[in-house]
């Protein structure tokens, strides 16, 4: 389930999202970039982040996940609930002030980022339901909001809504041209902030925006037509990006997996692995 936040959240906040798994079995999920950061609390029992010779390596019950260039594998095996805080790009920079090349490909325990509020959360969620949990994840993140907003986030904000609304079609020299900005101020203020240059935030923007329409294609829609609507040159450009974000080709993604979310999928069944 999809919710999203309240108003004056909405600038940091993309969505919640609240996911049940009743499966014992072990299974293999697979989480592949967005554009954004986020936090998991797991409620019940905690992600395994690597099965390695029958050795599991656990995660934190909550983590912080950074921009991720590639994709990651997790595993359960057992029943789960997840309670995930999906940020805007650049919501967690503007919210802790960390910045988010510092988190790139990282997982970063709660603790780390609230220390003995980690506890509470942690404890709290896992006696609510849906309903309780997201006003007490309102509250919470509402209370990190500063009044002050930066020159940079400004500058950041403006260039997002120019590549979001271009669905990641654009050239860095079109958002040199939007913004007034030389390439490398843009490039250092959005590793600061998104934890990607423009160009690899585009990239994602843009696979994101092929997966909507492949997601709402009718039945007797070509294949083509939506590589090109989505501004790939051909189909090798888009499986080639698609295999560079995911680990899997558009055809296994929409045929041989189940989607828990647009970037978190059960790559395989248990029997497979």
């Amino acid at each position: 389930m999809q919710v999203l936040p309240s108003k004056e959240l909405a600038p940091y906040i993309k969505h919640y999202l609240f996911l049940d798994n009743v499966k014992t079995a072990v299974q293999k999920f697979r989480l592949f970039s967005d554009g954004n950061n986020g936090i998991v609390f797991s409620i019940k029992n905690r992600l395994i982040s690597e099965i390695k010779d029958e050795v599991k390596e656990y995660l934190p019950a909550s983590f912080l996940y950074g921009q991720l260039d590639t994709f990651k594998d997790l595993y359960s095996e057992n029943q789960i609930t997840l309670i995930i805080v999906v940020f805007q790009p650049n919501g967690i920079n503007q919210l802790l002030g960390i910045p988010a090349n510092e988190l790139r490909n990282s997982i970063v325990p709660v603790e780390d980022l609230f220390g003995k509020k980690a506890a509470e959360l942690q404890e709290k969620l896992s006696e609510q339901n849906n309903q309780e949990r997201l006003a007490f994840l309102n509250h919470f993140f509402s209370s990190l909001i500063v009044a002050n907003t930066t020159y940079n986030q400004l500058i950041i904000n403006n260039s997002l809504h120019f590549i979001i609304s271009n669905q990641g079609h654009f050239s860095v020299k079109q958002l040199v041209e939007y913004t007034g900005f030389s390439e490398r101020q843009l490039e250092r203020k959005f590793k600061e902030c998104v934890g990607l240059n423009p160009k690899k935030f585009g990239g994602i923007v843009r696979l994101h925006h092929f997966l909507k329409l492949l997601k709402n294609k009718p039945s007797d829609t070509n294949l083509t037509s939506i590589v090109y609507d989505a501004g790939f040159s051909d189909q090798s450009h888009l499986i080639k990006e698609f295999r560079k974000h995911t680990g899997i080709t558009p055809r296994e993604y929409l045929y041989s997996t189940k989607k828990l979310t647009n970037n978190l999928i059960e790559r395989f069944s248990p029997a497979m692995l």
